[in-house]
Order: C-alpha cells, then structure tokens, then sequence
C-alpha cells in the first residue's frame, strides 16, 4: 500500500499529497479501530455468557457422562485465519468410537458421498443426550474459550477440519482469510440443510461485506435459529 500511495503522490502538490496521506491513515484507523472493537465485544460476550451458563455446563457434563461413561468433551483440530491449526472442543454429543465408523457413513451424507462436508439428519453415532444438545446447539458451547483465547470469534465463517481444508480448492481457501466464528451467515440461513457450495459462497460474502453492523445481526438471528433448531440434527 506503501508503494502504491508513493507512486499515486508522486508529481501532485503537496496539499494533493496531504490529502491522499490523510485518506490513507483515517482508512487504517478505522480498519484497526473496528478490529480492536470486535475484539472487546468478542471477549466481553464470551466471558459473560460463560459465567451464566456455568451451571448449564455442570447439568450437560454429568448427563454426558452418565450415558456411556465416555469423555465430556471431544476435540478437534480445526483451520484458523490464515491456515492456523488450534484445538477446538464441543460437548461430546456422539459415540466414543464415532470417528472411526465415519467412513463408513459417507456413501449416506446428505450433502453427498463426494462433498467436502459430512452430514446426516439421523446419524446413528449420535447419542440420546447428544440429539437434544445438537438440536440446541449447547455443544458448541465449549468453544466460547476459543473466543477468549482469539482463536474464534463469535460471528465469522466456521472452522474446517484439517481434512476439509486438504480439499479446498483456492478459491475455497480464501474462507481462512478472516478469524472463524462461533456463528455465521449460512447458520441462521439454514444451517445444516444448506449444501457445501452454498456455505462457501454465503461465507465469501460475508468476508467481502463483513462489519460491526453484520456481525451484530447475525448474533440477533442466531438466536431463534438455535431456539428453534432449524437446520440442526
């Protein structure tokens, strides 16, 4: 941007000059500015929500782990901004031995055998208390930490196993331009029953549009996308 602003100035007067500078460092501010307060809004939210929901959290784990005697949580490698691999966790809501049978399930995935996403509106690895915290999507509650840490945010594109990411094509990758989201635009337009190519075209539109004013709608829909469970299984 450096070069461009200097080749641009170059042979202008200096009040020409002054005023591209100007133009240049407001644009920057407000760039920066608008990150530094999604930021605070991400933590302040997280941190709030994870207080008060605390003892949700207690009456999920015990029902979690009185119905096999597995783990509570399960974790994942998940694809960050800019191709940065983190821990993610979830409320265990399946099988123990969930991601082993997983290949077996694909030919069945409601998005296809040959997508890159897995789906299934009765997987049979889903437990009974898993079916009620995924049709309310409590098991995605645990990430609220990933969003205190930085990894996440709470609105953006959600974040691709390292397996989905291997099949990206480029234009695909540009979903790892941006901090992924705890919600996003295709989870309060349908969630679970909008296909892959459609995820990532709602998901590139939104990185190209993407504000403070969008995030803040997003966060207001989810909340009867989750109350009603649409798209959730």
């Amino acid at each position: 941007m450096e070069e461009l602003y200097q080749r641009f100035a170059h042979g202008n007067s200096l009040q020409t000059n002054a005023r591209l500078y100007w133009k240049k460092y407001a644009w920057l501010l407000v760039v920066r500015g608008t990150t530094w307060v999604k930021r605070v809004l991400d933590i302040t939210v997280a941190v709030a929500a994870g207080l008060l929901l605390l003892p949700l959290f207690a009456v999920v784990a015990i029902a979690v782990k009185l119905t096999d005697r597995g783990p509570v949580l399960f974790w994942q490698t998940r694809v960050g901004k800019w191709g940065k691999e983190f821990p993610f966790p979830k409320f265990r809501s399946m099988l123990p031995n969930a991601e082993s049978l997983k290949t077996d399930l694909m030919p069945q995935s409601d998005h296809g055998g040959q997508s890159i996403t897995f789906k299934m509106k009765r997987d049979p690895r889903v437990t009974w208390i898993g079916r009620i915290i995924r049709k309310l999507s409590i098991d995605e509650l645990p990430q609220l930490w990933c969003v205190i840490k930085g990894d996440m945010s709470l609105v953006g594109p959600r974040p691709p196993t390292v397996g989905e990411v291997a099949q990206y094509t480029l234009a695909d990758r540009r979903r790892l331009d941006v901090i992924p989201g705890l919600t996003c635009i295709w989870q309060v337009s349908g969630r679970g029953d909008i296909p892959f190519q459609q995820q990532l075209e709602l998901d590139l539109n939104y990185i190209q549009s993407r504000s403070l004013r969008l995030d803040l709608i997003i966060l207001i829909k989810t909340i009867p996308a989750v109350l009603l469970g649409r798209g959730a299984y």
